[in-house]
């Protein structure tokens, strides 16, 4: 939301009555903290097929998709989903950045990083100045220029963590942790809705299944999912496969309703809907629904609960704890405040799509484990991890959604995440460089730009030339 004004301070009211009210709804095996998040509100644009591919290697071949046939009437959802608009200015209001943001794939141009200047450079103080003075150098140049172009404009708190080589080289936070209950500075250690990055956690965890034979990238997967919640599938949802949910090349419709006009009261009572109402053949179309349903089949094949899973796969072999999935209303101890409409539900609602919290160090170091040439757990074979950079339709090394990562060309991938105030983005440089920024509040409205203010702010501490 936009609030300015006495407007915006009874909007604060509001959400800290809605915020104490809250019980706290604690899903992480290993911490009792929480909130958490999803993506929405632009239109991507098609993968680009123009730029100069890369071949994907030989030994991808076998996990190649089939060909694909055009999709048949039985593959198109028989019950699209019906959006009710907003009858007034108001409602409208109301339902401002609460539907699905899809990925852009849009990044500047790369430009050589000066790695060695940021791994001398000393770390930022305090008063983010390294000389003692008015004119900032290396880590402290940095940090003040994203103190400078982030706290504004509504946003209440930001973090950011740099990883170089596998090693976190750099971390800070900026504003107030909960400042409608305290004055508690950010620290690194607190963590944000990271919204549809949680996508690539969820990935990661499938495609692991994949890789121990659980289940193939191709096989029919939908009587087991619909088994799990208890439904019969549509013909469309009865032929789903891990490659289609996690290329969002399913045919899911968006079901913004389900998942932030409280349509629905679950991701699996959201994951019920898409099950009966459809899903089929056909090209790229980015839906929670995908991921959502990912979760729950990740719970069918395994016997425990998403988050279970992921911990147990991923995120403990990586040495990471206190993530969790959160509720709307509900932030814990070093949990940031994310100011949300009353009466939403969209974390409950999007499950593995979405509602994830973290740290931008863990988000590094999640992105990290796919790269196989720093040190550390990686959890899947490199085969695979060039099979989750390729796009939809594409070749490796250009621009699109591939399988739990965007692919924004030149080697570089990562992801992004957009909810109500929540802006989060983690990328790969393809440079030994990997970045993450998280933000609480509702600058920018276009989270992609987030690449170019932390370009701006390498560029300040002189680690980015050219």
């Amino acid at each position: 939301m936009r609030w300015t004004g006495s407007k915006r301070c009874a909007a604060a009211l509001l959400a800290a009555t809605a915020l104490i009210a809250a019980a706290c709804a604690d899903t992480d095996p290993t911490s009792g903290t929480g909130v958490s998040e999803d993506s929405l509100g632009t239109v991507a644009s098609e993968p680009d097929l123009t730029s100069d591919p890369a071949t994907v290697p030989a030994t991808l071949d076998s996990m190649a998709p089939p060909a694909t046939e055009a999709p048949s009437e039985r593959d198109v959802d028989p019950e699209p989903e019906l959006e009710t608009p907003a009858t007034d200015v108001g409602e409208a209001t109301a339902l401002d950045g609460l539907a699905t943001d899809e990925p852009t794939f849009e990044v500047e141009p790369l430009r050589p990083f000066e790695t060695q200047v940021a791994e001398d450079a000393p770390p930022s103080g305090p008063g983010l100045d390294d000389a003692g003075g008015s004119q900032p150098t290396g880590w402290a140049a940095f940090d003040a220029h994203l103190d400078a172009a982030l706290l504004k404009n509504g946003n209440t708190a930001a973090s950011v963590a740099v990883l170089i080589g596998g090693d976190v080289v750099h971390a800070r936070g900026f504003g107030q942790r909960s400042p409608l209950f305290n004055t508690d500075i950010t620290d690194t250690e607190d963590r944000f809705r990271i919204a549809s990055i949680s996508k690539t956690i969820t990935a990661i965890t499938l495609l692991q299944l994949v890789e121990d034979g659980v289940v193939g990238l191709d096989d029919e997967v939908g009587q087991q999912i619909a088994g799990h919640l208890g439904v019969t599938p549509s013909n469309g949802a009865s032929r789903l496969t891990v490659r289609r949910l996690l290329s969002h090349t399913s045919g899911f419709s968006k079901y913004d309703t389900q998942f932030f006009r409280t349509g629905s009261d679950s991701c699996d009572d959201a994951a019920r809907t898409g099950m009966q109402r459809g899903a089929g053949g056909g090209g790229y179309n980015y839906s929670n629904m995908n991921y959502c349903v990912a979760g729950v089949l990740i719970e069918a094949l395994t016997g425990n609960s998403y988050v279970t899973a992921a911990y147990e796969q991923v995120l403990t072999p990586l040495g990471l704890s206190g993530l969790r999935l959160a509720n709307t209303f509900d932030p814990g101890p070093q949990e940031v405040l994310h100011a949300t409409t009353e009466g939403r539900n969209y974390m409950e609602t999007l499950g593995a799509a979405g509602s994830w919290i973290a740290t931008p160090s863990d988000l590094v170091t999640i992105l990290d484990s796919l790269d196989h040439s720093t040190p550390g757990f990686k959890p899947l074979e490199p085969e695979t991890v060039l099979l989750m950079e390729t796009p939809v339709g594409a070749q490796y090394g250009q621009r699109g959604y591939g399988l739990g990562v965007i692919s924004y060309g030149d080697g570089r991938y990562g992801h992004t995440g957009t909810i109500e105030n929540t802006h989060a983005m983690v990328l790969d440089r393809g440079d030994g460089v990997t970045w993450a920024i998280t933000v609480a509040g509702p600058y920018p409205d276009d989270t992609p730009r987030l690449e170019s203010i932390i370009n701006r702010a390498f560029e300040a501490a002189g680690f980015i030339s050219g």
